[in-house]
């Protein structure tokens, strides 16, 4: 199938690695021409370097703090100008601190709202103005956005607040033909899923293997999925084979999630 993306310009944040990493590799794979960015200088040069060699794509990494403001504007800027536009935006951010509301101060409620929710507002504000018809948005959340998960209760406040900024942006660009669509992932087999098994096993006194036996067993697949296979998801969510798709949340779980 002919997805339509060869050539379209698409930026996808914190992505040098993990789920950011993996879309926009399957982005590059489809001819696009990618802009990527991290925190970590070293680390984006470095994804951005592989990605080149992998895909002989244009790739541009950048360091960028998605939880400061003006660095989404300026960068988000750079790229439009760059390349005269901007085709696909993939708003993304690391996971906020862990942890059960009574332990949660108030300084760690204000960082996971400028990396989470605000950062997901500023993307989509500055993106507005070099988003043209036919662009396509797609934002990524979590299973937190749906229910509770342990002690990832910013995340799921936050993450809750993403999802319903999806849907409305949905609806108030639509008549402009941009799409805006939503994506949760669950047990995908990402350093920051290990970090959370990890975190699991020490609160439970038990083995990571045991934890991973235990989510596995929960899940109707019956295994954590591979960053490749939600990156599939994605890839198609902003493509033209999906052109008449938005508003929607899709999730890419192995069948975790049960609730409507």
């Amino acid at each position: 199938m002919d997805l339509g993306l060869t050539g379209k310009r698409a930026i996808v944040a914190a992505a040098s690695s993990g789920l950011g990493y993996a879309i926009a590799e399957g982005l590059a794979r489809e001819g696009c021409r990618v802009a990527i960015c991290s925190r970590d200088t070293g680390r984006v040069k470095d994804a951005a370097e592989a990605l080149r060699a992998e895909t002989g794509a244009e790739v541009i990494g950048s360091a960028v703090d998605v939880s400061d403001e003006e660095a989404i504007k300026t960068w988000v800027t750079d790229v439009s100008e760059r390349w005269g536009g901007i085709d696909i935006l993939i708003p993304n951010a690391g996971g906020p601190t862990y942890g059960a509301f009574d332990d949660l101060s108030s300084e760690q409620w204000d960082e996971a709202y400028h990396l989470t929710l605000k950062s997901a507002i500023v993307f989509a504000s500055s993106a507005r103005p070099h988003l043209e018809r036919g662009s396509a948005v797609l934002f990524l959340t979590s299973m937190t956005a749906r229910q509770p998960v342990g002690p990832l209760v910013l995340s799921g406040v936050y993450r809750a607040g993403v999802a319903m900024l999806a849907k409305t942006l949905a609806d108030e660009w639509a008549s402009d033909g941009i799409r805006v669509n939503h994506l949760i992932p669950g047990r995908i087999a990402t350093e920051r899923v290990a970090h959370l098994d990890a975190y699991a096993a020490d609160a439970r006194g038990i083995s990571v293997d045991e934890v991973v036996a235990g989510s596995s067993k929960a899940i109707p697949l019956g295994r954590y999925g591979t960053p490749g296979e939600f990156a599939s998801a994605a890839v198609f969510l902003v493509s033209q084979a999906a052109a008449y798709i938005t508003g929607a949340t899709l999730q890419v779980d192995g069948g975790a999630l049960r609730g409507a």
